[in-house]
């Protein structure tokens, strides 16, 4: 049986706005520099995925769109402006198939990895929606609707505890780096250790730390 194709939902804040809890995480490196840098290596690796037909990018932010566009996605003004998960049932309302949403901030993210995920999702209790927890456990990477059923979003503080109330299922699997979301200077140490993607490792370079780069 052939493997459905997904199309991921990526939404973006504004960079000024973005990632807030890492502003001085490198010194020297400008915040919007480093914000866009996760987002761009984030998106590399969802790209990069054999399972993905089509990546939707939801911003209002310039620069986001442009580096989004040269990477190979498309791009969808945040219509709604009302927070992440209006803006993921936005990208999600123009997708068909299989749907997933994932945050922008999995600089270290292995395609092989979201591959493993997707593939989970569709076999394992098709029907129903389901989300992978971030490495502490409370949060949310990854979302996922079969065909038909709407994503219904619920991300924000305590996240995991909301999807399960709302229906989702966990997915269990050893997806470190998918897992790996960054919110603080430690998140992104631990990224690092597991291997950034190219961008973000530049940047951690650039401030005078050392970077394992992902191929």
């Amino acid at each position: 049986m052939s493997q459905p194709r997904w199309a991921v939902v990526v939404p973006v804040k504004p960079l000024a706005a973005a990632k807030s809890r890492l502003r001085g995480a490198l010194p020297g490196v400008p915040h919007e520099e480093l914000a866009l840098a996760l987002a761009a290596d984030t998106l590399r690796a969802v790209l990069a995925c054999p399972a993905v037909t089509e990546v939707l990018v939801v911003t209002d932010d310039a620069r986001v769109a442009a580096a989004a566009r040269a990477a190979g996605a498309r791009v969808l003004p945040d219509e709604p402006n009302a927070g992440l998960n209006a803006a993921l049932r936005h990208g999600a309302a123009g997708a068909r198939g299989w749907v997933a949403g994932i945050t922008a901030d999995v600089p270290a993210l292995r395609p092989t990895e979201l591959t493993g995920a997707l593939l989970a999702a569709r076999n394992s209790r098709p029907t129903v929606r389901r989300f992978l927890p971030d490495t502490p456990g409370e949060g949310t990477v990854l979302l996922t609707a079969p065909p038909g059923v709407p994503l219904d979003p619920r991300f924000g503080v305590g996240s995991a505890l909301a999807h399960a109330a709302s229906g989702a299922l966990p997915l269990d699997g050893d997806w470190p780096s998918l897992r790996r979301d960054v919110d603080t200077a430690a998140d992104l140490a631990e990224a690092d250790r597991l291997g950034l993607g190219p961008r973000t490792a530049a940047l951690v370079a650039a401030a005078g730390r050392p970077a394992r780069a992902t191929g």
